[in-house]
C-alpha cells in the first residue's frame, strides 16, 4: 500500500513543503532484488512553499499559513507529516518561527494527520550518514534518494522533501 508523507520545514516568510509517495518493495520469488521493483519505492510528488510578505501584519501572514496549508492538506491527503523539530539560533527570528509553527500544528491537528518531528542533525544523519553534513551534502542526498536531474528549489522545498525522505526512512 502506497504511503503519502508530507515533509515541511516551518518558517514565517517560507514555509517549505514537499510530498513524496513510498510505495512498498515486493519481490518475487526467485527473483533477484534489482528485478523484484514493481515500482521505484519512492516518487516525488510535489514541493514548494508557502510565502508572506515581510511588510504585511504578522496575524495576516500566519492566516496566510493557515489557510494555504489547509488547501495543501485538502489537495495532498497526506498519510503522515514530518516536520522539523525548532532550532534555536538567533532569538528575535525564533519566535517567529515558533509562531508560525503553532498554526502548522494546529492545522494538521484538525486534519486529523499523524505527525512526526526531526531535528535538523536527525535529517542530516538520515540523508548523508553523518549529523554535520552542510545544507548542498543534503540537497545532493534528497536528489540522488528521489532520482532527480536538478536539486529542488528554493532551499526551503529542498528542506522540506528532506524531512519528508527522514520520516520514510525511519518509518521503512
Amino acid at each position: 500500500m502506497e504511503k503519502r508523507i508530507l515533509g515541511l520545514d516551518p518558517g514565517l516568510a517560507i514555509l517549505g513543503f514537499g510530498v513524496i509517495i513510498c510505495h512498498p518493495i515486493k519481490k518475487k520469488a526467485g527473483a533477484a532484488r534489482s528485478s523484484a521493483k514493481s515500482k521505484k519505492p519512492l516518487q516525488m510528488l510535489d514541493f514548494g512553499v508557502i510565502q508572506t510578505p515581510a511588510n504585511t501584519e504578522i496575524g495576516l501572514r500566519l492566516c496566510t499559513i493557515y489557510e494555504d496549508l489547509d488547501t495543501l492538506l485538502k489537495q495532498c491527503q497526506p498519510d503522515l507529516v514530518a516536520i522539523e523539530k525548532l532550532f534555536f539560533y538567533r532569538m528575535s527570528n525564533t519566535i517567529t518561527v515558533a509562531e508560525a509553527r503553532g498554526v502548522v500544528l494546529l492545522v494538521l491537528a484538525q486534519h486529523k494527520v499523524p505527525v512526526i518531528e526531526f531535528t535538523p542533525a536527525q535529517i542530516k544523519q538520515a540523508l548523508t550518514g553523518h549529523g554535520n553534513a552542510d545544507k548542498y551534502e543534503v540537497q545532493q542526498a534528497v536528489a540522488r534518494e528521489l532520482n532527480l536531474t536538478d536539486i529542488p528549489k528554493p532551499d526551503d522545498a529542498a528542506d522540506a522533501l528532506a524531512v519528508a525522505l527522514t520520516a520514510w526512512f525511519y518509518k521503512s
